[in-house]
């Protein structure tokens, strides 16, 4: 789906999370950062993909990572989304879709023999520099953190 691979400069992105916060790519520079892309606040695969990094999030910061959800919701359903599961990383609320174009995540999806536009669920491991480390397009939404922080 995405154009982008390892080795590439990661899209200088800017947008607001759930609280309002803007947040930018220079904001992460001396760190690595995760960006992850998921369909939908609150359903059953997103979820557990979040949970999944939150259980191991010490392990994330233990390595020098930042982690930072994206997905169309509004700031408010990123905020429910947030409290409900005490997710303790941003979750952007990019309802102009900027931040998934510009990784290039949007497109044409199939559920249930049905084809319609949304977000393909995808990770980007960028480094201290702001070069793509590694793309997950086969995400394992229980076991993320391990596809990660192998």
């Amino acid at each position: 789906m995405t154009t982008l691979k390892a080795g590439d400069k990661a899209p200088d992105f800017s947008g607001f999370d759930q609280d309002g916060k803007f947040h930018q790519l220079a904001d992460y520079k001396g760190k690595k950062l995760v960006v992850f892309f998921y369909p939908k606040a609150n359903t059953p695969g997103c979820t557990a993909e979040a949970c999944d990094l939150r259980d191991n999030f010490e392990r994330f910061k233990a390595n020098n990572y930042e982690l930072l959800g994206v997905s169309a919701d509004s700031q408010k359903a990123q905020g429910r989304f947030r409290d409900k599961f005490k997710f303790p990383f941003p979750l952007m609320a990019d309802e102009d879709k900027s931040i998934i174009e510009a990784f290039g995540v949007w497109g044409p999806k199939k559920f249930m023999g049905r084809t319609y536009d949304g977000i393909h669920r995808t990770t980007f491991v960028i480094d201290e520099k702001g070069i793509i480390e590694e793309v997950i397009t086969d995400v394992k939404t229980k076991a993320h953190a391990n596809q990660i922080l192998k």
